[in-house]
């Protein structure tokens, strides 16, 4: 194989190594305990609001 084959193959390798890398890193975001607790609130919520359409659905 061509050397600018070998060049291509090792570049390929090298991004996804590196794209790898960077999501290990983006994973390990710390998030305020205020964030969570609104999060769980709106999940709550949503989950709430979906009981209650399939309550209404069943009523049908």
């Amino acid at each position: 194989m061509p050397m600018i084959g070998w060049l291509f193959i090792l570049g390929a390798f090298a991004m996804v190594i590196g794209s790898l890398l960077l999501l290990k890193d983006a994973g390990n975001i710390k998030v305020p305990k205020e964030k969570l607790e609104k999060v769980r609130k709106r999940k709550a919520e949503a989950e709430k609001e979906d009981e209650r359409e399939r309550e209404q659905k069943d009523d049908w």
